[in-house]
Protein backbone atom coordinates (compact mmCIF):
# COMPACT_ATOMS: atom_id res chain seq x y z
CA UNK A 1 0.00 0.00 0.00
CA UNK A 2 1.61 3.31 -1.05
CA UNK A 3 0.64 6.07 1.52
CA UNK A 4 -0.38 9.57 -0.24
CA UNK A 5 2.16 12.35 0.52
CA UNK A 6 0.18 14.57 2.54
CA UNK A 7 -1.15 11.47 4.93
CA UNK A 8 2.70 10.08 5.02
CA UNK A 9 3.66 13.89 5.78
CA UNK A 10 1.13 13.82 9.21
CA UNK A 11 1.88 10.46 9.47
CA UNK A 12 5.74 11.48 10.68
CA UNK A 13 4.60 14.99 12.03
CA UNK A 14 2.23 12.66 14.53
CA UNK A 15 4.93 10.31 15.43
CA UNK A 16 7.71 13.34 15.18
CA UNK A 17 5.51 15.16 18.10
CA UNK A 18 5.00 12.45 19.83
CA UNK A 19 8.62 11.15 19.97
CA UNK A 20 9.88 15.02 20.79
CA UNK A 21 7.61 14.63 24.08
CA UNK A 22 8.53 11.24 25.16
CA UNK A 23 12.46 12.15 24.61
CA UNK A 24 11.47 15.25 26.92
CA UNK A 25 10.27 12.62 29.51
CA UNK A 26 13.02 11.07 29.67
CA UNK A 27 15.07 13.55 30.48
CA UNK A 28 13.48 14.83 33.37
CA UNK A 29 13.90 11.50 34.63
CA UNK A 30 17.09 10.67 33.52
CA UNK A 31 19.99 13.18 33.85
CA UNK A 32 22.99 13.69 31.73
CA UNK A 33 24.93 11.66 29.09
CA UNK A 34 22.98 8.68 30.37
CA UNK A 35 19.97 10.32 28.79
CA UNK A 36 21.07 10.01 25.88
CA UNK A 37 22.24 6.25 25.69
CA UNK A 38 19.08 5.41 27.86
CA UNK A 39 17.00 7.59 24.63
CA UNK A 40 19.36 6.20 21.78
CA UNK A 41 18.90 2.58 23.00
CA UNK A 42 14.74 2.71 23.47
CA UNK A 43 14.46 4.23 20.27
CA UNK A 44 16.83 1.50 18.39
CA UNK A 45 15.20 -1.55 20.22
CA UNK A 46 11.74 0.16 18.72
CA UNK A 47 12.65 0.62 15.37
CA UNK A 48 14.05 -2.77 15.41
CA UNK A 49 10.27 -4.13 16.64
CA UNK A 50 8.52 -1.58 13.98
CA UNK A 51 11.05 -2.94 11.39
CA UNK A 52 10.58 -6.62 12.11
CA UNK A 53 7.07 -6.15 12.14
CA UNK A 54 4.82 -6.65 9.67
CA UNK A 55 3.02 -3.40 10.33
CA UNK A 56 2.40 -1.85 6.64
CA UNK A 57 3.64 1.46 5.86
CA UNK A 58 1.25 3.78 7.23
CA UNK A 59 2.31 2.41 11.12
CA UNK A 60 6.11 2.46 9.72
CA UNK A 61 5.66 6.45 8.94
CA UNK A 62 4.36 7.14 12.09
CA UNK A 63 6.38 4.86 14.61
CA UNK A 64 9.46 4.09 12.76
CA UNK A 65 9.92 8.00 10.76
CA UNK A 66 8.19 9.96 12.95
CA UNK A 67 7.88 8.49 16.63
CA UNK A 68 11.57 6.84 16.42
CA UNK A 69 13.40 9.33 14.39
CA UNK A 70 12.49 12.13 16.65
CA UNK A 71 12.81 10.25 19.71
CA UNK A 72 16.17 8.98 19.46
CA UNK A 73 18.98 12.26 19.19
CA UNK A 74 22.06 12.38 17.32
CA UNK A 75 22.69 15.76 17.70
CA UNK A 76 22.75 15.78 21.54
CA UNK A 77 24.93 12.95 21.45
CA UNK A 78 27.66 14.86 18.96
CA UNK A 79 27.36 17.23 21.49
CA UNK A 80 27.95 15.12 24.20
CA UNK A 81 30.80 13.62 23.02
CA UNK A 82 32.49 16.43 21.74
CA UNK A 83 31.91 17.81 25.45
CA UNK A 84 32.89 14.66 26.69
CA UNK A 85 36.50 15.46 24.81
CA UNK A 86 37.08 18.47 26.37
CA UNK A 87 36.33 17.69 29.94
CA UNK A 88 37.49 14.09 30.51
CA UNK A 89 39.25 13.44 27.30
CA UNK A 90 39.59 11.90 24.15
CA UNK A 91 39.91 8.63 25.92
CA UNK A 92 36.72 8.81 27.99
CA UNK A 93 35.00 10.59 25.15
CA UNK A 94 36.10 7.61 22.55
CA UNK A 95 34.50 5.21 25.18
CA UNK A 96 31.04 6.73 25.74
CA UNK A 97 30.44 7.31 22.02
CA UNK A 98 31.34 3.26 21.36
CA UNK A 99 29.20 2.36 24.39
CA UNK A 100 26.55 4.30 22.71
CA UNK A 101 26.44 2.94 19.36
CA UNK A 102 27.37 -0.59 20.82
CA UNK A 103 23.94 0.20 23.21
CA UNK A 104 22.21 1.27 20.03
CA UNK A 105 22.97 -1.18 17.29
CA UNK A 106 22.20 -4.19 20.44
CA UNK A 107 18.92 -2.85 20.98
CA UNK A 108 17.79 -2.90 17.27
CA UNK A 109 19.31 -6.19 16.87
CA UNK A 110 17.25 -7.30 20.11
CA UNK A 111 14.21 -5.42 19.29
CA UNK A 112 13.81 -7.37 15.93
CA UNK A 113 14.79 -10.65 17.57
CA UNK A 114 11.88 -10.47 19.65
CA UNK A 115 9.58 -9.09 17.37
CA UNK A 116 10.68 -11.82 14.88
CA UNK A 117 9.98 -14.56 17.73
CA UNK A 118 6.97 -13.42 18.95
CA UNK A 119 5.01 -12.50 15.33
Amino acid sequence: MTVQPLLATALVGVGGALGAVFRHVVGLHVEGRRSVLVVNALGSFALGAVSAAPIGSTATLLLGVGFCGAFTTFSSFAVGTVRAASETGARAAAGIAASNLAAALAAFLLGTLLTGRLL
